[in-house]
């Protein structure tokens, strides 16, 4: 089988995986790689038609994710295809079913072998493609929202990194949730796309100031500040919108796509000083209070880190319900799965030039087979 290779760390968006100097490549594609056998009884082995391209999934070849294996190893995590073989125990599938999944590594490859309970049957009518490209991004952004910040549609969601692949998840679950969205990007193109998805307000940090228009936008709909901020960016931006939120606050930090990790003191989540968000000049009703002279704003503040893949291990049966809860919004049209780009294998270095670039609105993808019409828009 064909299988993408991480044979060492670097950049894998550098050059061609199989070019005529593969070895200036961290990432080569093996063309006799082994066909992974049925490991138990219940496993279930799939042949994928698309498998999905994540920051994590860069950030892993570049040796900078927190979770490192050994070399050489598949990258690869969210994927969709029909099943093509299984262990003797299996009741949930059959030989030809659709299905979906995500694992640790090795998508990025014709075969993958996973446990039965591990999969999750594509509804008919949904693209594989679409898929493949709905576990990792919209599951995240789901369990964020739904699962961890409670979303409710009396409140107002802020999306930062907004035309990205977890971002358009985002605000999509939040016009699900009913709540106000407002989304952050950078270029008209984006702008215009998220506005076509029905968000309430956005904010083009090519041309607009993010405090100064979300407050505008705030203000003509009477509403007195933010009260969910999804933060797959950090850095500079997270400081700056945290301005923008309301007393009892949450905060999801899903990632830091900026490279700048944010610091927020232990003490900003709880009393906020008057000086350090420039109280004189937002006009919100908090609750203030005066303690040694100084006048302290109580912000009672919830900070979210969530890391998506340890709810496998942890709370396997909120990711499960989740992945159910979003194929079947996925069927009944609540959501849409935006393909931004399509790759062969052998593309893969293009594929990951167009995440590090922040060239894709929506996802990108690997796709194995019949490409046809749907080619990247590189």
């Amino acid at each position: 089988m064909e299988a993408l290779l991480c044979r060492r760390l670097g950049d894998p968006a550098s050059s061609a995986p199989d070019g005529n100097n593969p070895e200036s490549s961290p990432i080569v594609v093996s063309r006799n790689h082994p066909i992974p056998d049925l490991d138990s009884p219940t496993a279930v082995r799939v042949k994928v038609k698309a498998t999905s391209l994540n920051y994590a999934n860069y950030l892993q070849i570049l040796g900078k994710y927190q979770e490192k294996p050994p070399l050489p190893f598949i990258p690869g995590s969210d994927y969709a295809g029909t099943v093509d073989a299984v262990g003797p125990a299996v009741t949930k599938f059959k030989v030809g079913d659709r299905v979906c999944s995500f694992a640790s590594l090795g998508s990025y490859a014709t075969f993958i072998v996973q446990d039965q309970s591990h999969l999750f049957g594509v509804p008919k009518g949904c693209d594989l493609v679409a898929a493949a490209a709905l576990p990792v991004a919209f599951g995240t952004s789901h369990v964020a929202l739904v699962h961890r910040a409670n979303l409710t549609s009396s409140q107002v969601l802020l999306v930062l990194g907004a035309a990205g692949g977890v971002g358009v998840a985002a605000v999509q679950i939040g016009k699900v949730c009913g709540a106000v969205v407002i989304a952050v990007a950078r270029g008209a193109e984006k702008v215009q796309f998220l506005k076509s998805l029905g968000v309430d307000h956005v904010v083009d940090l090519s041309n607009q100031h993010v405090t100064a228009s979300v407050k505008e936008f705030l203000k003509s709909r009477n509403l007195k500040g933010v009260d969910v901020l999804y933060d797959p960016v950090g850095g500079k931006l997270t400081k700056e919108t945290m301005k923008l939120l309301n007393w009892g606050a949450q905060i999801l930090v899903i990632g830091f796509a900026s490279g700048e990790i944010p610091v927020i003191p232990a003490n900003i989540t709880l009393v906020k000083f008057e000086y350090l968000i420039n109280l004189l000049s937002v006009n919100y009703s908090f609750n203030v209070a005066e303690v040694g002279g100084q006048r302290h704003v109580m912000k009672n503040w919830t900070v979210h880190g969530l890391y998506w893949g340890s709810y496998r291990t942890h709370r396997p049966a909120v990711l499960e319900d989740s992945i159910r809860e979003l194929l079947s919004w996925v069927e009944r049209g609540l959501i849409t799965i935006h393909i931004s780009h399509i790759y062969s294998l052998s593309e893969a270095n293009h594929a990951f030039s167009a995440i590090k670039d922040r060239k894709a609105i929506g996802k990108v993808m690997i796709a194995f087979d019949d490409l046809g019409s749907a080619r990247s828009k590189l």
